[in-house]
């Protein structure tokens, strides 16, 4: 038995990603950093992961998304895409935190395994998400990916994280980490670069969670948005 066939969709940040895999095996990864081009993209990559699998759509044994925190647009088209697909195939639908995906992906980073290797247990793991100004989306992860720290809304000063950065290196990375570079100056503060979120890094988590039938219901189940999203009033009036 080669394991159930799931589709990926990780649509939180600009980045609009999908992937096909069987058990915890890859099979195709299809993805794009055209920034707000999720609503045009998304259906085409669906289709591309799956025909370049050799699978079809009705193959499918479950359908996961990554439910955030995020872009409330982003994360809007990717859960009713998911939830939408979920029901019509009459395949359960998963979820896993956004965060918790790209934690998972920077551990293929040479760099953070030989860090990993160096620090062991005390080496923490903080992605970070741009939620403009100052503000990040942010959590922090041991290398087993098992939370440290609760997902939370921070406004980045001098002092942030201090307590955590006094006893714990701690690898912060993803867009919102950009920003943060030259406030948080502490030694134990490690930043890199080019780790964002990708539907492949959600297969191995998003397998256990099926193996374990942690399914989400299709009906009621909602992005994590974790701050209220508020629209913007236009300057200009427009007739």
């Amino acid at each position: 038995m080669t394991g159930p066939l799931i589709l990926h969709i990780e649509t939180a940040t600009d980045i609009c990603s999908v992937a096909l895999s069987e058990g915890t095996r890859q099979l195709s990864l299809v993805e794009s950093g055209q920034e707000r081009s999720h609503a045009t993209l998304l259906n085409s990559f669906i289709r591309q992961s799956v025909e370049k699998a050799g699978k079809k759509l009705k193959d499918l044994d479950a359908v996961a998304v990554s439910k955030g925190p995020g872009s409330y647009t982003g994360l809007r088209i990717g859960v009713s895409t998911a939830k939408g697909l979920a029901y019509a195939l009459e395949v359960p639908l998963l979820s896993t935190s956004t965060l918790k995906i790209m934690a998972s992906g920077a551990l293929s980073v040479q760099a953070i395994n030989d860090l990993v290797i160096l620090h062991g247990d005390r080496l923490l793991l903080c992605p970070m998400l741009d939620a403009r100004r100052m503000e990040v989306y942010s959590g922090f992860f041991t290398k087993d990916i098992s939370t440290f720290r609760e997902v939370s809304a921070d406004v980045i000063v001098q002092d942030s994280f201090h307590q955590i950065l006094e006893s714990h290196p701690v690898c912060f990375f993803g867009n919102g980490a950009e920003k943060c570079k030259s406030v948080l100056e502490h030694p134990n503060a490690l930043f890199f670069e080019g780790i964002n979120p990708s539907a492949a890094a959600m297969i191995a988590p998003v397998h256990q969670k099926y193996l374990n039938e942690q399914f989400e219901d299709v009906a009621y189940f909602e992005p994590y948005y974790l701050k209220d999203f508020i629209a913007t009033i236009p300057k200009k009036k427009v007739l």
